[in-house]
């Protein structure tokens, strides 16, 4: 649609000349005197305004252009007037200055000049609109940090206001970057362990001969280079709120020691003897489908009811398509006062890709490509190429059947890779291939280790 412009001149043939000059670019509204503007104005709210001071019923006389400009000013302050008067006497520019209007053109108007000024007003104009747009979002639909408006988010949420008042453990189920982390913070926050340690733990991260001392901690000389005592993360977190995440990886072992301790509220070190009551509320979370794993039997099915007592399932960012341009601006305005970039903004192709991309890697991958374009933009407004993502509708069709089977191959390989957070194992498990093979797969297909999250890649 084209951007709405109202002029008001008292004089025809001017309206009618701008009107010729302006339509093919603006959806132009004229108005002779000061009651038909006003109403026009209240009617179509244009972002800009064409205003002759010289109105009726006194022409040669400032005062009622004046008033029109501080009428249209008191229903929408941002609006960019500009003035244009035949009376070149200073004291009524400065006036017209004075009472809030953006700038001034003598008579007779220059169409080049007119012309350059509107794209300014309008561009200004459209920055400050989403800006407001933006700060009201951020404003209205954060919840302990997440942002969101969506539907499905906004079950989420009430479903961690219910929970953080219970004591009861609690699985967070999601693909990878759909923001379990900041669930389970928002739940320690909500409950009465908010003044306790909050203490995190990736399960997937910790090689498996570690894993065990990690979370239960060890005696010294319990085994190999164990020259101290240390406390183990479940210790670290009493009082508090334990986050295990990947829980889906845990070895067997380490499973029937923590559903000991799930059930007993005790511990004993690596290489102790002495049991070690704990007060902490346990929340886990995975990206992995738990009851497949238990089939399998990769996951205990006592340990999986003893966590899962309440289950919340974090929508991917694809079914929550309301919530992007949120989550967009927000980052944009982190990443901006981040580089010293302020002022840039989305120019409106990229808005439309962002809306049309699948986002598999979810709010982490909406997140990273914000961040890495304001670093690599040269202008203002970002672009799809500064972000990275093709154009809405330039979606191609493979023509051979060559092109068919690798589509599909780097469809299914990035998915899977982005579903276990870039771990090649399980990626290559569940492709049913060998690790060589996907490393092979993911050089023929182009898929970079470059392109992982980057506190994904040195899982690659």
């Amino acid at each position: 649609m084209k951007p709405k412009l109202l002029i008001v001149d008292d004089d025809e043939e001017i309206r009618t000349q701008m009107k010729w000059a302006l339509a093919q670019d603006y959806n132009v509204t004229l108005a002779e005197d000061n009651p038909s503007a006003m109403e026009a104005f209240r009617a179509i709210r244009p972002p800009v305004v064409l205003l002759d001071l010289g109105l009726p019923p006194q022409p040669a006389n400032p005062e009622e252009g004046l008033r029109t400009l501080s009428e249209i000013l008191n229903i929408e302050s941002t609006t960019k007037v500009v003035i244009i008067t035949g009376q070149g006497e200073k004291e009524v520019a400065l006036r017209a200055i004075g009472a809030g209007a953006y700038d001034l053109l003598g008579k007779p108007v220059q169409v080049e000049e007119l012309t350059i000024l509107l794209r300014r007003c309008f561009y200004l104009a459209r920055l400050e609109r989403e800006y407001r747009e933006m700060r009201q979002m951020l404003q209205g639909d954060s919840f302990e940090g997440m942002l969101a408006g969506s539907a499905p988010m906004q079950t989420v949420f009430d479903a961690i206001r219910k929970v953080a008042a219970t004591e009861a453990p609690v699985l967070i189920l999601g693909e990878s970057g759909t923001g379990k982390e900041m669930a389970s913070r928002a739940i320690h926050r909500r409950s009465a362990r908010k003044e306790g340690p909050f203490v995190a733990i990736n399960c997937s991260a910790i090689p498996e001969s570690l894993l065990e001392s990690e979370l239960f901690g060890h005696e010294k000389g319990s085994f190999t280079g164990a020259q101290a005592q240390r406390k183990g993360r479940i210790e670290t977190a009493s009082g508090g709120t334990l986050f295990l995440d990947e829980i889906g990886d845990i070895p067997l072992p380490v499973q029937v020691k923590l559903l000991r301790f799930l059930q007993e509220k005790c511990i004993e070190r690596v290489g102790g003897r002495q049991e070690i009551p704990i007060d902490t509320r346990v929340i886990a979370a995975t990206n992995v489908d738990l009851k497949e794993s238990m089939k399998k039997g990769t996951f205990r099915e006592d340990l999986f009811y003893r966590l899962a007592v309440v289950q919340i399932l974090l929508p991917p960012l694809r079914d929550r398509q309301t919530d992007i341009r949120l989550l967009a601006h927000s980052f944009l305005q982190r990443a901006a006062a981040q580089s010293s970039k302020s002022g840039i903004t989305f120019d409106s192709e990229a808005l439309r890709a962002l809306n049309c991309h699948a986002w598999p890697g979810n709010v982490r991958e909406l997140e990273n490509r914000i961040r890495r374009a304001v670093i690599m933009a040269e202008g203002r407004r970002l672009t799809v190429k500064d972000l990275e993502l093709a154009p809405p509708g330039a979606e191609t069709h493979p023509t051979t059947l060559k092109e068919a089977r690798e589509a599909v191959e780097r469809q299914m390989v990035n998915q899977s890779l982005h579903r276990h957070n870039y771990k090649i194992s399980p990626a290559a498990a569940e492709l049913g291939v060998s690790r060589p093979t996907l490393y092979e797969l993911m050089e023929k297909l182009g898929i970079a280790k470059e392109q992982a999250p980057q506190n994904a890649q040195e899982k690659l």
